[in-house]
């Protein structure tokens, strides 16, 4: 009984929040690494997105308007990692804030001596643990503009969110009992770990050798800054460009491939 009115209670979510062909066809199309879902695939993720948008408050920052195109792309974005798993790992929180441009936002940190360091930072977005996720529209729609960077910050931002439901973001996400009985939390911990030595090792050989555009790397420098940035950095490339995380990190595809339950580079064929 309870079960069965479970179902009836999120079909009526889903109806109530549901959207427009149009619509949907509308948020995708700008974004290339939808086209490889399968229809089975693309069908539960608007289903997805209806109960996103149903748990989920959008608001704007600044002079930005959100409308329905705004938290469709965000939204279809934001649910991709978690096709396979489900809204549970978006829990505790409910804002989404949308600014139009890149957001200045002052910081305070203390050093190792005690000394507090205060300066202004200029970001692209923010998950804010245990608060909103605070997102630039221009950098949202970038990563359609430019898919083959392999930048999303809304997977980068989600990731955080993930990584974030068992505390502090360490770069390890939590795992499930109904999802990841079968993965080894240790071997995942170990490969992401050597993964994120072994690339900050690279990126400061790199950065001694004049920062060579013909030698980049395959990820994004900044996922050097810290283990929870490397998991958000290759989180994104690996739903946008996966075989750049299977050639740089063909151990740690494998475990992210186990984590999400999902094989983007089996999709693209």
């Amino acid at each position: 009984m309870l079960r069965r009115f479970a179902r009836w209670r999120e079909q009526r979510l889903v109806d109530k929040y549901s959207f427009a062909d149009e619509a949907w066809r509308d948020a995708l199309i700008g974004y290339p690494f939808f086209d490889d879902l399968t229809t089975d695939e693309n069908t539960r993720l608007r289903r997805l997105v209806s109960l996103f948008c149903a748990q989920k408050e959008f608001a704007a920052g600044g002079d930005f308007e959100v409308l329905l195109t705004t938290q469709l792309q965000i939204a279809a974005q934001a649910c991709l990692p978690i096709l396979n798993l489900d809204l549970s790992f978006y829990a505790g929180w409910h804002g989404i804030v949308v600014y139009r441009g890149e957001m200045r936002v002052h910081r305070e940190e203390m050093d190792e001596d005690g000394v507090v360091h205060t300066y202004d930072d200029v970001i692209s977005g923010e998950a804010m643990p245990g608060g909103p996720v605070v997102l630039s529209w221009e950098d949202v729609a970038l990563a359609g503009q430019e898919p083959s960077s392999g930048y999303n910050v809304v997977i980068h931002e989600f990731a955080h969110k993930i990584d974030m439901l068992k505390g502090d973001a360490t770069g390890v996400p939590p795992f499930s009992s109904t999802f990841h009985r079968d993965l080894d939390g240790r071997a995942f911990e170990a490969a992401l770990m050597q993964g994120y030595e072994a690339f900050t090792v690279e990126i400061e050989a790199w950065e001694a050798r004049g920062e060579a555009e013909d030698e980049a790397p395959l990820i994004d420098p900044y996922a050097a800054e810290h283990p929870a940035e490397f998991f958000a950095v290759l989180s994104e490339v690996f739903f946008t460009q996966p075989k750049r995380v299977n050639v740089a990190f063909p151990a740690l595809y494998r475990q992210l491939a186990a984590y999400y339950r999902q094989d983007p580079l089996a999709r693209q064929g």
